[in-house]
């Protein structure tokens, strides 16, 4: 069918960069690969109970899969000494009114109980008159102490005086705790102060029973004894058989699962009733089939929903969209590369709502009550407005950010929604090659592809406002538009004459002014005077004071290497890649060589920056949301890409920044870097100076604050005077009152002493802005893989 590009297979047209046919060979050293997780969802009916699992609107960083907005609002927090006194108080008091109800000090207590039984079971006097009015008096009883406790328990917060008291000092204190209370209530039915062992016991037919007496007997313990052990069991913190051992991915995908009955037949997802309102009701059958059958994946479900989006806006590709799905299944409109999956999943995603999880926000005082214990994901709604990420290494920054975005967003390119280029250094962990449509490892000799240095551009203008950017947009004292200058005033002739632009070594030799390279340029421009004029003006500028050729030259020598030889070819030979291709769905991983040539990996980072800002602006469908992730930005950015990166949110393109630490960005971009992205990380460790930056990035919030002021007391009575003496004498305290003082005071959201010390190991502190201008304050997040 007709997808202007989108799902067709491989083709030779300018700017779309063809799959190798044959597979690239695998490096030496292939660093382990994760285990596979399970997916989310996998086949058959899990498939359905995922399609049908609600998905409300939340605010951004929300995991919408069967969200539930947390009710209520936050009560006010108690002390461990109020919830201890009220614990015991309110014990105390249930055991008072309990033993005056059970020894008959209330009056008119068993008048409910009369009014619904049978006259003949009672005496005129009130007693039993059999069996059966005792054990109605036991049942009751037993009711009345069950109601009892309830009411207590809930007046006096025993289960958060439990938690914050006992539980809160280790699983051992918890398990303790629990003993001790599973001990005491044993007791009581042991020593019959609680009525269940007679209730039970006392009214079998034990001569009618013969030899299934003793077995009964048992049974009846187990029935017993068994409720009572299996709850103090789950007070201790027993989940069951299979707590421990059940995945994430299952639990979460199951929970919702009884929702799915609500969704009427007409509107059940896993019909395609959009289809079948349109007509396409053998489409819809089909479709259902290869669901039901295990045919089906998330991937195929949000592919096909994708391309059933593009029929509706262009109605002339509905008859190549049926024929497709009758031919094909669950395989209509593949991805050009024909893959359905990755080949190994590192996170948990929901491609229904383009979303990936990272943690969990930590339930604590620290963040809004409304976001407590929700997982926390993104999507392109909050990526749409870059992502700067700052922590140490070790801090999780790339196995838990990047590689989860990257494989979120490579699903999204095979569903024909996203198409994402990741950057790191060779041997990152950024996913096996069989993930992406195209490798680029710069300086390896068996790369299958290469790397377009000019980004796929004819433009000599162009071409070297982007290369001025990358070659010396860091160096101090440098004006990057007499660079670009300089650079178009070569580029220019030289493709005038060639037909292309020229190769490093060829550039190398115009920039340093080699007369051989010159003149036999100007040669092949006879007749053409416009070139030779530019020509002419670079010659006479070269070597002038505050010429930026020298310079430039310099940082393309850097690329004038034995170790890039063939490579950044532009004869036609190779097969470069150009950053042109993100009009289409493709998944692509960038490997520089980091380790032997630092200077070149991050002078082609800062490129691969300036060229996507370019692309992706540039585009003319920008239904695919088009991003860059970086697993290392230290000395990337220059003053024109930051702007450039502010300019992606209404370009449908985000980027995802990764830094050690602010001091890797130049002093004067750290503030209109914080400013330019809309999502902001602090991970665990980051110093006080990078703290400082983000606590002025989030700003200040109006706290309600209380003061204490302990005066001391001075009685004018003796008797008063010897009871504070004796207390002062037992206490070592004077005797003394609290004034308290409530007043709203503003205080920054997290101050730089926070973010340095009090971010515990493995979580990170998240601010979100979605494209829309949505925000949410920052939020201490555990992430992902941490216990």
């Amino acid at each position: 069918m007709d997808t202007e590009g989108t799902y067709d297979g491989q083709a030779t047209r300018r700017g779309h960069v063809p799959r190798p046919t044959t597979p690239p060979p695998a490096p030496p050293h292939v660093p382990p690969a994760p285990p596979k997780p399970v997916h989310a969802p996998a086949v058959g009916s899990t498939l359905a109970d995922w399609a049908r699992a609600p998905r409300p609107q939340a605010e951004p960083g929300v995991w919408r899969f069967g969200y539930e907005p947390r009710k209520g609002e936050e009560a006010e927090a108690a002390t461990d000494r109020s919830l201890l006194i009220g614990a015991v108080i309110s014990f105390l008091a249930c055991v008072l009114l309990w033993s005056l109800l059970t020894n008959n000090y209330i009056p008119y207590a068993e008048v409910p109980l009369k009014l619904f039984t049978p006259r003949d079971w009672w005496e005129f006097g009130g007693g039993a008159a059999d069996h059966r009015g005792r054990a109605a008096l036991q049942v009751y009883e037993l009711l009345l102490t069950g109601a009892l406790v309830f009411w207590f328990s809930r007046l006096g917060s025993w289960s958060l005086a439990f938690e914050r008291l006992v539980a809160a000092r280790g699983s051992g204190a918890r398990v303790a705790g629990a003993a001790a209370v599973a001990l005491f209530v044993a007791m009581l039915i042991a020593t019959r102060t609680l009525p269940a062992d007679d209730l039970v016991f006392s009214h079998l037919p034990y001569p009618e029973l013969g030899r299934a007496a003793t077995l009964t007997v048992n049974l009846l313990f187990v029935v017993l004894y068994g409720p009572v052990v299996y709850l103090f069991l789950r007070l201790a913190g027993w989940r069951g058989p299979r707590g421990r051992s059940a995945p994430p991915a299952t639990t979460a995908a199951a929970a919702p699962a009884g929702l799915a009955a609500q969704h009427p037949p007409a509107e059940d997802p896993v019909r395609w009733p959009q289809l079948r309102g349109a007509g396409l009701v053998e489409v819809a059958d089909r479709l259902e089939g290869e669901a039901g059958g295990g045919r089906m994946n998330d991937v195929d479900y949000a592919r096909i929903q994708r391309a059933w989006d593009s029929v509706r806006v262009d109605p002339s590709r509905m008859r190549a969209f049926a024929d497709s799905v009758r031919d094909k299944g669950a395989g209509a409109c593949v991805h050009p590369s024909g893959d359905r999956d990755l080949p190994v999943r590192a996170a948990r995603h929901d491609l229904l709502a383009r979303q990936v999880l990272l943690g969990t926000v930590e339930d604590g005082v620290r963040n809004p009550y409304a976001r407590r214990g929700t997982s926390l994901a993104l999507d392109p709604d909050v990526l749409g407005t870059s992502l700067l990420a700052v922590g140490p290494s070790g801090t999780g920054k790339t196995q838990r950010l990047v590689r989860p975005v990257v494989e979120s967003l490579a699903l999204q390119a095979l569903a024909g929604q996203a198409a994402v280029v990741a950057v790191g250094a060779a041997g990152a962990q950024l996913g096996p090659d069989a993930a992406y449509d195209v490798v680029v490892r710069i300086g390896d000799p068996g790369s299958v592809y290469d790397l377009d240095l000019y980004g796929g551009t004819t433009d000599p203008d162009e071409a070297a406002t982007l290369l001025a950017e990358a070659f010396v947009g860091d160096v101090p004292g440098i004006d990057v538009r007499r660079a670009a200058t300089a650079l178009a005033q070569l580029l220019g002739p030289f493709r005038a004459a060639h037909g292309r632009f020229p190769a490093v070594p060829e550039l190398r030799e115009l920039l340093d002014g080699l007369p051989t390279a010159l003149d036999a340029l100007r040669r092949e421009l006879d007749g053409q005077p416009a070139m030779l004029r530019e020509l002419d003006a670079r010659t006479r500028q070269h070597g002038a004071h505050g010429d930026p050729g020298p310079a430039l030259a310099d940082r393309v020598a850097l690329l004038d290497r034995p170790a890039f030889a063939g490579f950044f070819d532009t004869t036609g030979q190779g097969r470069p890649f150009s950053l042109r291709a993100l009009e289409h769905p493709i998944r692509v991983r960038v490997d520089l060589p980091e380790r032997g040539h630092a200077d070149a990996s991050r002078m082609l980072a800062r490129l691969l920056l300036a060229q996507f800002n370019a692309a992706a602006a540039a585009r003319a469908d920008r239904s695919l949301f088009a991003f860059l992730a970086f697993d290392d930005a230290s000395h990337t950015l220059t003053a024109e890409t930051v702007r450039g990166v502010q300019r992606l949110r209404s370009a449908h393109a985000g980027v995802l920044l990764t830094l050690r630490t602010l001091d890797d960005v130049p002093e004067a971009l750290r503030t209109p870097l914080l400013g330019a992205v809309g999502c902001r990380m602090a991970f665990a460790g980051v110093t006080t100076w990078d703290g400082k930056r983000f606590a002025e990035a989030w700003g200040t919030e109006w706290v309600e604050t209380r003061d204490v002021t302990h005066r001391t007391v001075f009685a004018d009575q003796p008797l008063t005077r010897a009871i504070h003496a004796f207390r002062k004498l037992v206490t070592g305290k004077a005797v003394t009152t609290d004034a308290v003082t409530v007043r709203q005071v503003e205080r920054e959201r997290w101050s730089a002493s926070d973010l340095a010390h009090a971010v515990p190991p493995g979580h990170a502190v998240l601010s979100l802005t979605s494209v829309s201008g949505e925000r949410a304050a920052p939020l201490l997040v555990r992430l992902a893989g941490t216990a």
